[in-house]
This record gives structure tokens, sequence and C-alpha cells, in this order.
């Protein structure tokens, strides 16, 4: 049999795993994360799995056209509630893997005492200026599907699904590192908030409605 063409699809329970390694594998500004930490799984649970457990509907793939999922989208439409979620529901679970990491010194912390920093730490998501951007994205998609329209089927994908749901704007939090997905977030009409963060990273934000006059599904 031969297998269709790439196609983006509402996220099924059955592609946790896959979601995971999509993470992964695309978590170091866009490449492969493997190299830089000892326990790759803190990824995917900082980043992918509570979005899947908690708002499935909002979690839309791409299936390479033979079942395996090569890309993703997912997010929360209550960035609020998904921070008080996430202490009280998610983070005890995931805290017996990885505690809270040390004070980090003058050396600084590695890479996976970083995340675990972030892990514990889910307030930082609520920012007063990202307020009237209430929901929140992760987007990812290996290199091996880039470049064919997926990534912008992906999100609009999640913005119509946010806008019928009735929230008005979204933002994302990236590396200024990543300056490929910084040119795919421009085209998709994302534009740079002010939001004060010690990080190298940009604050982006958009309307959930398309263009208008631009057809919706």
């Amino acid at each position: 049999m031969t297998a269709s063409a790439p196609f983006v699809r509402p996220y099924r329970p059955s592609d946790r795993p896959a979601v995971g390694r999509v993470c992964v594998l695309t978590a170091h500004d866009g490449g492969d994360a493997t190299p830089h930490y000892s326990d790759t799984a803190i990824l995917p649970t900082l980043f992918a799995y509570p979005y899947v457990d908690r708002e499935p509907e909002l979690a839309f793939v791409v299936d390479d056209g033979a079942g395996e999922v090569v890309g993703y989208v997912l997010g929360t439409a209550d960035t609020a509630g998904f921070a008080r979620w996430f202490r009280d529901d998610w983070l005890p679970g995931a805290a017996e893997a990885y505690p809270p990491p040390p004070a980090a010194d003058g050396g600084g912390r590695t890479p996976d005492e970083v995340m675990a920093a972030l892990l514990h730490d889910p307030e930082r998501m609520v920012r007063p200026q990202l307020d009237p951007f209430p929901a929140h994205l992760h987007i990812d998609l290996l290199p091996t599907h880039q470049g064919l329209g997926l990534g912008r089927a992906l999100m609009e994908a999640f913005l119509d699904a946010l806008h019928e749901a009735g929230v008005e704007q979204v933002h994302l939090c990236m590396s200024r590192a990543n300056t490929r997905a910084r040119a795919f977030y421009d085209r998709m009409g994302f534009e740079e908030l002010e939001v004060p963060d010690d990080g190298p990273v940009w604050y982006l934000g958009r309307p959930t409605a398309r263009t208008p006059g631009a057809p919706r599904p």
C-alpha cells in the first residue's frame, strides 16, 4: 500500500510517545537536543505532555501519511489556569523524577538543571504584559517535513480552535537563536511583545482570528 501525503489531524492519546520524540528532536533551537541532556525525557515532561494531557482538544499533529507523527502544535487557552494546574496537579508527579535543582553557583547550571528549574517554576509563564494574550502554544516540526506548508497548516488549525473557543489572542516564547522559527512566526503574523525576561528569548503574539477575508476551513 502506498502511503498518502503528510496531513494535519487532531491529536490522539496513542500519539503521546511520538509527540515526546518530536519534542526532543526539535528542542535545541529547532534541532536534536539528545546530545545536550543527560535525560531528555525532561523536555516533553515540561513542554509537551502536560498540554496534551490537560487540553488534548487544542493539540494537532502532522501525520506523515503512514501513521507516524512528525510534528505537532499544542498549548493552552488559559495560561494562568494552566500554571495553577501545573503547580497543583502536574508538578507533584513530575518532581519525583526531577527534583528541584541545587542553587546555581558561579559555574552556572547544566542544561538538565536549567530545565528542572523551569519545571519547578510554572509561575514564570504568568506575566502582566501577557494578560491580553491569555493562550500560549508550542509548535515543532521535524526538519524532514519543513518547507511543505505543514507548519502553517498546524498553526491555522490551532488558531481556529482557539478562535472558535472564544479566545481572542495568543502568545509564544521562543529562543532568539532559532532564527528560522522567527521567520516562520513573522510570516504567520506574530509580532514582538515587550516582556521583561533575563533569558535570550522573544515573546511574540497575535490575534487568533485569521486575516480578514482569508477563508476558514
